[in-house]
């Protein structure tokens, strides 16, 4: 016994050791670059002394990686120089050719570097070229999620070099990453973090040079370290990106078509005024290719929250919504007078719409960004949305009237992120928006703070925000956030207290679903990493919440669930949850709580859910999310389902099509349903179904060159069983009223041929294809999902072909040409 002890413990000290040492290499800065063309045969690669001994991440942390990786890393004042040798069988390397940034679980071995430029251990920049020279990059901040291989933000898009070639012993990657693509501070000696990873796909193999632990919270913070960077001396970092755009679109309207012309042109603009700080300008830009929303037949009386497709607002913007403050879609959205300008038409037929915009023209915007020397994040944000109008014309007085639907806005952010030692940080925020003439500004203010011990075990949170409203009728409001509790660990665990005022509202530019909350929030959990006898890993978390309102304070709801995640060994998870709802008080059914002070009575009910995913090494792979909440219910006849499944099969290495369809229903949900004559409110008990199916698909002809399709439908059938007035302890008065039933149907297609025929440089061809906004299918006889979903194709439709020429222009490599 005591002899296996003695030999255990030198083990267990090299293992500890492995995980608390950060390795390190010298920079070396050469004078002759390389050609970047996948072999590592230049003479600048033959005095670089190799980094070696990956670790494996997954699927068992802390082993050895099972194939040998060579990387080597070297500098010029022009750019950083990367060289990988992989080392594996050749027909063995997985090589599916997938789009841009869509590397993660395909079918694809790749080799990414990550640099930590300021040496803070919270932020980074990552660049990923896959067996196929497919590239990909992001950038990394403190509150980036590292789920299934995703690091950082990858709507990030760089222009850098890569070049893949393969070996009769596995594969070799050559990268050039130019400082144009990075920022770092101004100092004659500089280190920064660095790091590797390879991901081997037939194995599901994920390991970094660095040894990265699942234990610890955080991945910045476990890179290793790139020394001595002597005299960096990047050029003039200043590009540009003129566009032209022109297109057709026809659109069904109520008397006919409605066709036009569409062009436009425009420039984004990137310059580094030193090695830190950028400025990021888009003018006049055109967001036409962009992916439809998921619109859907809201039903509830909160805001629906869309995602943000519109490039320019999604790469570099991490710094400015690092409070959670900017919700990019407020800028350039439908104009806040547009509905009611369609309302008014409807009710008055000598009235005919000439002109409405759906859209908010934006002028410009501006993004400066960076970071200091020491450390401190610097982001200023600045967009001018342009006066938008509304033309109609009266057929009886035979005269054009004009209506502002929107008026002149200009919207402003600014940030200062202080990273501190370790992972922790504070960031103050400001947003403002100023319209023009006598419509609403808005101002919020907002302090976060973010604080790990030396350890990195443990972290407290918090937030606090003050809301400033400015016009006819202003306002104010506050928020603060308090988050204490382990992150690290096996066994990690939360306490966290949110209050918001009945008057908090960032919405001006941020989302908030609803102010006027105080809500506790408890959480445990165990967390297996590492491989055990059944399981790659699995977890257990328990989690609790009690709401009130915060004015008037009174009891809202309180919720408890449990869930289980496993891991198989043969790449197969498994999820399941299990929760109860007391009955729930719902204030905001029936209006403004704050200053219509009655609730409604939702029952109380329990739930069961259970998902998963087969292997998506796979041809065939399979997804599934059912949820059933028919148990413990206090209402009879009630019930809640929801079931989602997708199946995704890759036919080759360039072409794959996914499907998912989702199912969901329920009885008796309440909504609101107008008011009586003496302000009394109205509800109404309703069963929805909703369906939604979803084709995808990609069709990848090189690396450069990928034709994308996406065909979304969506139906919405609503079933008025009847209607009632609420008493003041929230129970239903039952009223008279005649049931009714609506059929809502939205259909869009989605095409696009993209060709990056160049580094920065694209070439785009879009389709779109809508069902009309006044189509209706009538539901008489059409009950089956598959004939409704037949009908639409009879109904009009509108459809758009748009050509849009992107032309990325480096300054430095044109002031080289003309000399």
């Amino acid at each position: 016994m005591r002899i296996k002890l003695y030999i255990c413990i030198p083990f267990l000290l090299i293992f500890c050791n492995l995980y608390s040492q950060p390795k390190t290499v010298q920079a070396v800065k050469i004078t002759n670059a390389p050609k970047i063309d996948g072999n590592l045969n230049d003479a600048a690669w033959e005095n670089i002394t190799p980094l070696t001994d990956f670790i494996q991440n997954y699927p068992s942390a802390g082993k050895p990686a099972s194939r040998q990786t060579k990387v080597k890393i070297m500098y010029d004042d022009d750019a950083i120089y990367v060289g990988a040798y992989l080392y594996d069988d050749p027909l063995l390397i997985r090589k599916q050719i997938t789009a841009r940034d869509e590397e993660s679980r395909k079918d694809v071995d790749y080799f990414s570097v990550f640099f930590d430029t300021y040496k803070d251990r919270q932020n980074g920049f990552q660049f990923v070229v896959t067996s196929a020279n497919v590239q990909s990059d992001a950038r990394l901040s403190p509150n980036d999620g590292t789920g299934f291989g995703n690091y950082g933000d990858k709507t990030w898009d760089a222009v850098w070099e890569s070049k893949v070639q393969m070996q009769k012993d596995g594969w070799t990657v050559e990268m050039k990453i130019p400082y144009i693509s990075l920022r770092f501070a101004k100092k004659e000696l500089q280190n920064w973090g660095l790091q590797f990873q390879r991901q081997i796909r037939r194995t599901n193999e994920n390991c970094f040079w660095n040894p990265v632990d699942p234990n610890v919270n955080g991945f910045v913070n476990q890179f290793g370290d790139l020394l001595a960077l002597k005299d960096l001396q990047p050029p003039l970092r200043l590009s540009f990106a003129p566009y032209v755009s022109t297109g057709y679109r026809s659109s069904p309207e109520v008397n006919g078509y409605s066709t036009n012309w569409l062009r436009s042109g425009g420039m984004d603009v990137k310059y580094g005024i030193n090695e830190s700080f950028t400025i990021d300008a888009t003018l006049i830009p055109d967001f036409g290719q962009v992916i439809s929303d998921n619109v859907i037949n809201n039903l509830s009386p909160f805001e629906v929250q869309f995602n943000e497709n519109r490039q320019f607002f999604t790469e570099g913007t991490e710094i400015f919504n690092k409070a959670g403050l900017f919700y990019s879609r407020r800028i350039g959205a439908i104009p806040s007078k547009y509905n009611s300008v369609k309302n008014f038409v409807a009710n008055n037929t000598d009235w005919e719409i000439k002109k409405n915009p759906s859209t908010v023209q934006l002028y410009n915007a501006t993004k400066f960004s960076g970071r200091t020397k020491g450390k401190l994040g610097i982001g200023i944000f600045n967009a001018v949305t342009a006066p938008m109008h509304a033309k109609l014309q009266n057929s009886n007085l035979a005269k054009d009237s004009t209506i502002e639907t929107e008026p002149l806005a200009n919207y402003n952010i600014i940030v200062l992120d202080q990273a501190l030692k370790g992972r922790s940080y504070l960031t103050f925020t400001n947003t403002n928006v100023l319209r023009n003439g006598n419509a609403r500004d808005a101002n919020v203010s907002a302090f976060d703070f973010n604080l790990y011990d030396n350890r990195n075990l443990f972290n407290v949170k918090g937030t606090a925000r003050y809301s400033k409203i400015f016009g006819v009728n202003p306002y104010d409001g506050f928020n603060t956030t308090l988050r204490a509790g382990k992150v690290s660990g096996k066994w990690q665990y939360y306490l966290q207290g949110n209050i918001e005022s009945e008057n908090y509202d960032p919405r001006d530019l941020a989302f908030l679903p609803a102010p006027n909350e105080v809500v506790s929030t408890s959480s445990i959990s165990f967390n297996q990493f590492t491989p055990t006898k059944n399981f790659l890993s699995y977890n257990y978390r328990l989690t609790t919440k009690y709401g009130e309102l915060y004015k008037p304070s009174a009891y809202s709801d309180f919720q408890v669930n449990l869930s289980g995640f496993w891991l198989l060994k043969n790449f197969w998870d498994v999820s399941t949850k299990i929760g109860f709802f007391t009955n729930q008080h719902d204030y905001f059914v029936l209006g403004n709580p704050a200053t219509y002070q009655r609730f409604v009575k939702r029952p109380s009910y329990g739930y069961v859910g259970i998902s998963g995913s087969t292997d998506s090494r796979k041809k065939l792979y399979a997804n599934y999310d059912l949820l059933f909440s028919e148990f413990f219910n206090s209402a009879p006849n009630k019930y809640y389902h929801r079931l989602s499944g997708g199946v995704r099969y890759r036919f080759t290495n360039r072409f794959t099509l996914d499907l998912s369809h989702t199912h969901e229903t329920e009885t008796d949900y309440i909504i609101a349903a107008g008011r009586e004559l003496n302000g009394e409110p109205i509800i109404a008990f309703v069963d929805f179904k909703d369906v939604t199916s979803i084709l995808s698909g990609i069709y990848n002809f090189t690396s450069r060159i990928n034709l994308t399709l996406r065909a979304r439908h969506y139906l919405s059938r609503l079933n008025f069983n009847r209607f009632a007035n609420v008493d003041v302890k929230g129970e239903p008065i039952a009223k008279s009223g005649s049931t009714t039933y609506d059929n809502v149907n939205i259909f869009n297609l989605d095409a696009f041929l993209t060709w990056d025929f160049r580094l920065g440089s694209r070439l785009i061809v879009g389709y779109k294809n809508w069902l009309g906004d006044n189509e209706v299918v009538n539901i008489n006889g059409k009950n089956n999902y598959i004939r409704n979903l037949g009908s639409i194709f009879d109904l009009r439709h509108g459809n758009e072909i748009t050509v849009r020429f992107i032309y990325f222009i480096d300054y430095n490599k044109l002031r080289k040409k003309n000399n």
